[in-house]
């Protein structure tokens, strides 16, 4: 035979594919990784940027977890942002522009040093059943391909269509083939499929933009990174610079309405909501006269752009002039068009917690497969699958992230209770504990889980043992440790503050809206001494210690919260259960429950249809 049997056979090279592959052979799996072009391993195809509101503390929760996505980020950035700086430590997301080609390129070299994990290149047509059991894959090649287990990460490949005004193209991305036959298999074995669309703006020749009309968006003074391992630091940054539409650009782009694939109905797939077109801004939105627009560089060594904003399916004569309506691209050249693309997904109540299907063991689907969008969002589904891929051949638990656990946890359970209207995308606002899911205590939260699964490293694990104990160190001092008024009293007149009259804990003065560790250090040496000889001006752990002391009341009350609801996630539910017998139960309730068949109380009451009188039945028929 051509190929020995694998253990994990993960169908895509997207960024969903590679962590997927990553992960289940870093655990020790052979992992074979078919892609249909090696070259386009973990393809930028959108905007080249990794992270954002709450996606950036998902790549820090891939990176705990012993991911790969935040250390390829860190490598190949050009530029870092912390954003959402002014509001609580909750919000704070940080944010990289990449090169994309590094990026694609750094990602195939780290995987290229896992052992155990083979790649090839080919298509794969179908999956080899015998009785409903995995066998393996089939392949455009004419190969059938052994394995005990599957995951599916097509992206947007699966029948993809890709629209431009009235043109209409078969493809996964523009310039490559689509993927046919899985859906229609998947079909026969009673899976549910409906359509998405999602679409991307014109590439821009950086050459004939006009950079002095626009405004710059340079990154932070001091850039952070992603990783908690030790990747190097940035030590110049490329700019971005912001752009705006006008109601000229508008009335132009409002010309090629009657040819939009979008409005004429030629687009059948939901779009998303968030990440919307420029013609649906205009459409949904028409009082406004302007939209902001995000003009970005694709690498370090490279003239084009992404004009992050100005996603379209226009005809493409269209964009262009609409496009040279805008102040600082008079004369501006594209390398291609904006367009929309059509593909198939599965909708993911079809799945278990570990992105196992219900329907057939041993096949998992992470990533846009799912209905959901992002890169951040794809990633975190492929490790996760690719982690239950192993845990289940090995005869191990399943490895599931609550809620209050991780916004990895808020994804799946968000993807697997509710299901999907539109393209799923994170948000903060998704999160019930994000004060205690914040960027920053990542590591804490999940290295331990990591290192008792074995993908997590001792050298991390000791990392986080080091942080934990500086951690309690530094706030144990504050504690005990006070200041003088004398010390202080003329900085706090100075900005309005109430003085001292008397001495007050550390602690107690940091609890001040606007003072923080880098102000008192000026005024109390032994705080000073103590932070640069003790804890080595480590930044990251003065900035932890300092929102734990800031925010100790809201994390324990948002702390007890997680643990009053994590009581409902301990009671189980059979997923036998008749719910069709408890007539108290509402119609509803009963139909959706009998669908998705959750496996507590917990999950239960997050089903939309459910309601709480619904859970009150359910809890007295268990005795609770």
């Amino acid at each position: 035979m051509m190929f020995q049997e694998y253990d994990i056979i993960v169908v895509g090279a997207g960024h969903a594919g590679c962590e997927a592959a990553a992960s289940a052979a870093n655990l020790g799996s052979r992992v074979l990784l078919i892609t249909m072009n090696m070259a386009n391993m973990a393809q930028m195809s959108c905007n080249p940027a990794m992270g954002g509101i709450a996606k950036g503390q998902i790549i820090r929760e891939i990176d705990a977890l012993g991911g790969l996505s935040a250390i390829v980020t860190d490598k190949t950035m050009i530029q870092f942002r912390m954003l959402n700086r002014s509001k609580g430590p909750a919000m704070w997301s940080p944010r990289a522009q990449n090169d994309r080609m590094l990026f694609s390129m750094e990602w195939r070299n780290q995987l290229e040093q896992i052992p155990g994990l083979d790649f090839y290149q080919d298509m794969v047509t179908g999956i080899w059943l015998e009785k409903n059991n995995i066998k393996g894959v089939y392949t455009s090649l004419g190969h059938q391909i052994p394995a005990k287990s599957v995951i599916l990460t097509n992206g947007t490949f699966l029948n993809g269509i890709i629209h431009i005004g009235q043109k209409k193209i078969s493809g996964g991305r523009i310039g490559e083939l689509p993927s046919g036959g899985i859906t229609e298999q998947l079909i026969e074995l009673g899976f549910q499929v409906s359509r998405m669309k999602t679409g991307t703006p014109v590439r821009i020749d950086g050459r004939t933009i006009e950079f002095s009309k626009l405004t710059e968006q340079p990154g932070d003074e001091d850039p952070g990174k992603f990783s908690f391992i030790n990747t190097p630091h940035l030590t110049k940054q490329r700019s971005c610079y912001l752009a705006y539409t006008s109601s000229k650009v508008h009335d132009i782009l409002r010309t090629g309405f009657e040819d939009s694939p979008m409005f004429t109905g030629r687009i059948s797939g939901i779009g998303p909501r968030y990440c919307p077109s420029i013609e649906d801004k205009i459409d949904r939105f028409w009082q406004k006269d302007s939209h902001q627009l995000f003009v970005e560089p694709e690498g370090w060594n490279t003239i084009e752009y992404y004009l992050n904003g100005f996603s379209s399916s226009l005809p493409d004569h269209i964009q262009l002039k609409a496009l040279r309506q805008i102040e600082g691209f008079e004369n501006a050249k594209i390398f291609r068009p904006g367009y929309a693309i059509e593909y198939d997904f599965f909708p993911p109540e079809q799945l278990k917690y570990t992105l196992e299907t219900k329907l057939v063991e041993n096949l998992y689907f992470s990533g846009q497969i799912n209905g959901t969008t992002g890169y951040e969002e794809a990633a975190a589904q492929g490790m996760i699958a690719g982690i239950n891929a192993h845990l289940k051949l090995n005869n191990k638990n399943p490895f599931v992230l609550k809620r209050s656990d991780a916004y990895i946890g808020v994804l799946i359970d968000d993807l697997i209770t509710k299901g999907v209207d539109e393209p799923y995308r994170m948000f903060t606002s998704r999160a019930e504990y994000r004060i205690l899911l914040r960027q920053d205590n990542a590591d804490i939260r999940l290295t331990p889980l990591a290192y008792k699964l074995g993908l997590a490293s001792t050298e991390r694990q000791e990392m986080v043992n080091y942080k934990i104990e500086a951690i309690e160190d530094i706030i144990d001092f504050s504690k005990k440790t006070s200041i003088d008024p004398e010390s202080i009293n003329s900085y706090l007149s100075d900005n309005n503050d109430p003085v001292l009259k008397q001495k007050v804990k550390l602690n107690q003065m940091l609890v001040r809206p606007g003072i923080g560790f880098s102000t008192l250090r000026k005024y109390s040496p032994p705080l000073n001494k103590f932070l640069s000889e003790k804890i080595n001006d480590n930044y990251d752990i003065i900035q932890e210690s300092e929102i734990l002391i800031k925010y100790d009341t809201y994390i324990r009350k948002e702390q007890d919260m997680a643990d009053k609801l994590l009581k409902l996630d301990a009671i189980e539910l059979k997923p036998d259960f008749d719910y069709y017998k408890l007539e108290s139960l509402s119609y509803e309730a009963r139909e959706k429950l009998s669908k998705l068949k959750p496996g507590t109380i917990g999950q239960a009451s997050r089903i939309s249809g459910v309601s709480p009188a619904d859970i009150s039945v359910l809890l007295v028929h268990l005795g609770r």
